[in-house]
């Protein structure tokens, strides 16, 4: 199960939005800053596929100016 986690930069003024979008999406978890515009996003997928197509999806967000992988884990199937 890939984890992976992001800083996600929002559009000028859409970080709301971003957020908001976020939330909505499977198998994300949002953490906003509380002082900066950026957002700390954990995702947590069954397989390799399913996270491709969440980053595609994330990466697909108007609000997104720019999404920064900083951590990735994948647990090998036996």
């Amino acid at each position: 199960m890939p984890i992976k986690s992001y800083l996600a930069y929002p559009q000028d003024g859409k970080k709301d939005v971003l957020i908001s979008e976020l939330l909505n999406i499977s198998y994300c978890d949002v953490i906003p800053s509380e002082n900066e515009d950026l957002i700390i996003v954990v995702t947590d997928t069954e397989n390799q596929k399913q996270d491709d197509t969440l980053k595609a999806t994330i990466e697909g967000l108007d609000s997104l100016k720019l999404l920064a992988m900083v951590s990735g884990f994948n647990t090998p199937k036996n």
